[in-house]
């Protein structure tokens, strides 16, 4: 079976008066939906990359439709501690507050164990995993001063599933899961809640183009809907964890997927 997209969902103001920092949020991907509907929601926005030029496009997108003083850019590379400190800065000096950190840089690829080397395992651990440990920290750091917050991380299915060439990205994607725990239990005692999102598959155009037709149709046909996701609704499952709607949830991995049961 496949199915169409669902319409888009309006945006409730679910997030009023909030100041929300996106990592990885250039370009089309989850990122960027996740900060376009975060700012649907009513929150201000800071958005990072470490692209530079297509950081500045999405920035411009962004403010053309929501108002220059709601969003916000600066350039940041995970793996580099003084640009995280940079960003998170910069949030709280252009808005005045932290609420929400949506950590979502993650480097991928594909090689087998046996063929890869140092240099490959060390820079898929060190974005993915490491990246999301030093945006979590400077998050913590920030909400435990003043008693509250939401992070969510993005992790993946292939912290769960093996799957053949991809020993690095899986193993730094379980990491995430486990890093979200138990930074759930140490933040809950001053009410920071902490959780994370495992997609399936998510595609957009761009990404569709350089994935072979073969590859595309099998991770779709392990989807019960017979279709990749859409950015935006993995997105609305970052909202809803970043919003009052889910207030008793804290270290949970939310799979956002259509898989086969």
């Amino acid at each position: 079976m496949t199915s169409a997209p669902p319409p888009y969902v309006p945006g409730h103001g679910l997030l009023a008066g909030r100041t929300a920092v996106v990592t990885a949020a250039a370009g089309a991907g989850i990122g960027g939906a996740t900060a376009k509907r975060l700012l649907e929601e009513g929150a201000s926005v800071v958005v990072s990359d470490a692209h530079a030029r297509r950081l500045k496009e999405s920035e411009a997108e962004l403010a053309a439709e929501f108002g220059a003083d709601r969003v916000t850019s600066l350039p940041c590379d995970v793996t580099d501690e003084a640009q995280v400190t940079a960003l998170f800065d910069l949030a709280e000096e252009r808005h005045g507050r932290l609420d929400i950190v949506v950590n979502n840089a993650g480097l991928g690829g594909t090689a087998d164990l046996v063929d890869m080397p140092d240099e490959q395992w060390d820079k898929v651990l060190d974005v993915t995993l490491n990246g999301t440990f030093r945006c979590t920290r400077a998050a913590l750091r920030r909400m435990k001063a003043v008693g509250g917050g939401v992070i969510v991380n993005n992790a993946s299915v292939i912290g769960w599933r093996a799957q053949k060439g991809q020993s690095h990205y899986a193993a730094a994607k379980a990491g995430v899961m486990a890093l979200t725990r138990c930074a759930a239990l140490e933040a809950a005692e001053y009410g920071v809640r902490v959780n994370a999102v495992s997609p399936s598959l998510a595609m957009h155009p761009h990404l569709v183009k350089v994935t072979t037709p073969e590859l595309l149709q099998e991770l779709t046909a392990r989807e019960a809907f017979g279709r990749y996701a859409e950015p935006w609704e993995v997105a609305n499952a970052i909202v809803f964890l970043a919003s009052g709607y889910s207030s008793y949830m804290t270290g949970e991995i939310l799979s956002v997927s259509s898989q086969h049961a």
